[in-house]
């Protein structure tokens, strides 16, 4: 088992040996005592990122989100792999502590900082979330990336079963008669 795999961690999977290499520089040396960063969990699907702060933040409510660092760089170096910055679940439903910018996309071939778009979601005049530094704020998930080759049309070559159908089109009771009895 190596040195960064969690504390009761199952044995590698086959799938251990075809993840991605990723190259992480340390931005924030204060990393290297809050912890790195990892997963949380044996089985967790994203890491944990720390608030690299110098003094606690006020995300106010109705105010613009706050950049945040995360004391880190990445190169993914692989056009097949992104990453997203995500909210931790329990900041974001209990306090309303949200991502500025919905999801984060981090590409391929950014090497700079990661930063992360902070937002208070609450209305105006309701109290601020404090981030204090070190804190686990926000989460990294990598995906893999599909890059389809478009090939452009007249016409679509074959019809679909919803068409042009847009917003809320599938939840409106209306059937296209090819659904099961």
């Amino acid at each position: 088992m190596s040195d960064d795999a969690p504390r009761g961690a199952p044995p590698a999977s086959p799938a251990a040996d075809m993840a991605p290499p990723v190259e992480i520089r340390i931005l924030d040396p204060r990393l290297h005592e809050w912890g790195l960063p990892r997963y949380a969990s044996a089985m967790a699907a994203a890491i944990d990122l720390h608030a690299c702060l110098e003094a606690p933040a006020l995300v106010e409510a109705g105010a613009p989100p706050l950049l945040i660092p995360a004391g880190i760089a990445l190169h993914m170096a692989d056009p097949h792999l992104a990453a997203l910055v995500l909210p931790r679940s329990g900041r974001g439903h209990r306090e309303g502590l949200l991502m500025g910018n919905g999801t984060g996309l981090i590409d391929p071939d950014y090497t700079g900082p990661i930063l992360v778009s902070a937002w208070n979601r609450n209305p105006p005049g309701s109290p601020p979330i404090a981030i204090a530094p070190g804190e686990r704020f926000a989460q990294m998930l990598f995906v893999p990336v599909l890059r389809p080759r478009f090939s452009v049309v007249e016409a679509f070559s074959r019809p679909s079963a919803r068409g042009a159908g847009g917003f809320g089109s599938t939840g409106t009771g209306a059937t296209t008669g090819s659904e099961p009895a």
